[in-house]
Order: structure tokens, then C-alpha cells, then sequence
């Protein structure tokens, strides 16, 4: 069960030392792990205070790079003040214009407004990965796809064979871990609900970063892939399409760039089938169930790509039409 989203104990101590002295603070928001985000404010000042409690949580990752992408010229929070022990930051505030309700609001801002999250990973692609950062590839890839079988196939009544769903997978992944793409720092949660849009800067400064403190060196088509393939929003096929050639020619890419998408577009959704099985499951948190009609809707795309058909004939001989997106209509309804 989330915690109730009252400010963590200490966090007035911690606050006043750093000369945030009276500031009042307010609730922001939670998200899927145990983090949570409280706004402070002061004679007329405003920042954010996370509240990454230990053991649950280790805001260390969160503080190197942070520091890394503003190194790089990219703008995540500044960290202004820092308790390790505790688990508290406290951040610059990014404001409160964020990508996701930006669109929804202005939906002819699509092009625009995508074009501008495609360019900071083609900026951040530019950079050799920030040092220290752990692998992504094959192993952590199929690793990560062991979600489906053991939290989708128990959700929905399912017993799954590990054996031959490996098998499958590493037929489509073998080769992009071994295409020559990468690594880069990949960010694994770059979607319209961690992207700010700040005031007062341009180019790609103009998006805020949130959620980076579990980036991987990994493949430069996962975050593409991520934000292209929201879980939470729609994205139209053209924008996706216009995107994935924009990035190609900033970057130069060579033609195996095209495989290791739909691929890791199809992990990554797989993976997130399972995620949202596991937050319900074993967290307590069942609205996630509401997004996994537009999570089949992706990975059934994704599947239908040249390339991709071993994975897609294991679907069609384990996972019937009515365990797929037909199984969660009514929640999503």
C-alpha cells in the first residue's frame, strides 16, 4: 500500500538547515516505487523535496546523474540540498508544464513538440554513457522480460513456458545486442510524464528531465522507443514514423536501427505487461491494470514487424485473444 503522501519525518530539520527555515511544504505526487515528491515554498521561492526513503529507495543513483546530464547540457532538477542517510533531496523545481498535458491540451502541437524530445536524445546520444553506469543488453533484457510469465500469466490464469519464451526472445534480440548501436545512456523511463517544458531556456534545455535515476548503458532505440510507445498516452503512428526518421538522420544510424526498435519497443511492453501485473499484484496499486489495453495495442503492432515473428508465434501459441488486451476491456472501460 502507497504510503500516505504527508512530508517524511524530519524533513522540517532537514529543510531549516539548509535555509529553508518555516518553508511550507506540499504534497506533489507519488509514482510506482516508494519515492515521493513534496513542493516547498518561501518568501516567494519554490523547490522540490523527494523523499527517496532508505532501504526502499537510494537517492545516490538520482544525485550522479542528475549532475552528469546538466554536465552534458541538458536540464534535470539542480540538486540544492542533499541527506543521504535520510533519503531526502531537494531539488530545483522544474514548474508544473509537463509534456503530457501540454498535449492533451494542444494536440496539434504532436510534431512540434516530439521533434523536441527526439532532438535531446539525439543530443544525448552524442556523448559517450556517463562511466560507472551497468549494461543493458541481452542478459538484462531477457532478465527484464521474465515479468511477463511470472506476473501477466498468473493475473490472467496462465501457466507460461520460461523455456520457450526465452528461446523466442533471444532469436529477436541476438542480433540488436549485437548490431554496433551503442552503448548510450539510456534514461528507461523517458515518457510525456517525466518531460518538462521549462521557461527561460531553448533548444534542448527547453525539456526538463524527471525519473533518471535507473539509466543503463544500453541501446540508443530504447528511449526512442519509450517515449514513441507512451503507456500512458496515445502517440499517432505518423508522428512515431516521423520521429524514428528524424532520429536516423541526426544521427546517421545504420539500417539494423529500424530492427532495434519495433525489438525493444516489443521488450519494453512486454516488460511493462508484467510491471503492471506486479503493481497490482504484489503493490496494492490496481489502477495500473487500465493501461494494459493500450499496452496490447503496441505490442501487437510491434509484433506484426518483419523480424519479430518468432516472438509473435509464441504469442499466438500461449497467449489467446481472450488473455490479451480482451482480458482487462472492463477495467479499462
Amino acid at each position: 500500500m502507497a504510503a500516505p503522501m504527508s512530508p517524511p519525518e524530519g524533513a522540517h530539520a532537514f529543510l531549516s538547515a539548509n535555509g529553508w527555515h518555516d518553508a511550507k511544504i506540499e504534497p506533489l505526487a507519488g509514482d510506482a516505487s516508494f519515492r515521493r515528491y513534496f513542493r516547498v515554498f518561501r518568501e516567494g521561492e519554490q523547490a522540490v523535496l523527494m523523499d527517496a526513503p532508505p532501504p526502499h529507495e537510494d537517492p545516490r543513483p538520482f544525485v550522479a546523474v542528475a549532475d552528469w546530464l546538466s554536465g552534458v547540457g541538458l536540464t534535470p532538477p539542480a540538486i540544492l540540498a542533499r541527506d543521504l542517510e535520510q533519503g531526502m533531496l531537494l531539488l530545483s523545481d522544474l514548474g508544473d508544464v509537463r509534456l503530457r498535458e501540454t498535449l492533451d491540451e494542444a494536440p496539434h502541437r504532436e510534431a512540434e513538440l516530439y521533434a523536441a524530445a527526439t532532438d535531446v536524445l539525439v543530443h544525448l546520444h552524442a556523448h559517450p554513457p556517463m562511466a560507472g553506469l551497468r549494461p543493458h543488453g541481452l542478459e538484462q533484457w531477457l532478465e527484464e522480460l521474465r515479468l511477463f510469465p511470472d506476473w501477466y500469466g498468473p493475473a490472467v490464469g496462465l501457466e507460461l513456458d520460461p523455456d520457450t519464451y526465452r528461446a523466442a526472445w533471444e532469436a529477436v534480440l541476438a542480433p540488436v545486442a549485437g548490431d554496433g548501436l551503442g552503448p548510450v545512456t539510456v534514461l528507461r523511463d523517458y515518457h510525456a510524464e517525466n518531460i518538462m517544458l521549462v521557461g527561460g531556456h531553448e533548444g534542448v534545455r527547453h525539456l526538463g528531465l524527471l525519473d533518471f535515476q535507473d539509466a543503463l548503458a544500453g541501446h540508443p532505440a530504447y528511449d526512442l522507443a519509450s517515449v514513441l510507445e507512451d503507456a500512458r498516452r496515445d502517440v499517432s503512428p505518423d508522428i512515431e514514423r516521423a520521429m524514428i526518421d528524424r532520429y536516423v538522420e541526426a544521427t546517421g544510424a545504420n539500417g539494423r536501427f529500424e530492427h532495434a526498435y519495433w525489438a525493444l519497443a516489443a521488450q519494453r511492453n512486454t516488460r511493462i505487461l508484467g510491471v503492471f501485473c506486479r503493481l497490482w499484484k504484489r503493490d496494492g496499486k490496481p489502477g495500473y491494470r487500465r493501461f494494459q489495453p493500450r499496452m496490447w495495442g503496441l505490442l501487437e503492432r510491434d509484433l506484426a514487424k518483419p523480424g519479430l515473428e518468432p516472438v509473435r508465434d509464441w504469442f499466438d501459441a500461449h497467449v489467446d485473444p481472450v488473455h490479451r488486451a480482451a482480458a482487462w476491456a472492463e477495467v479499462a472501460a
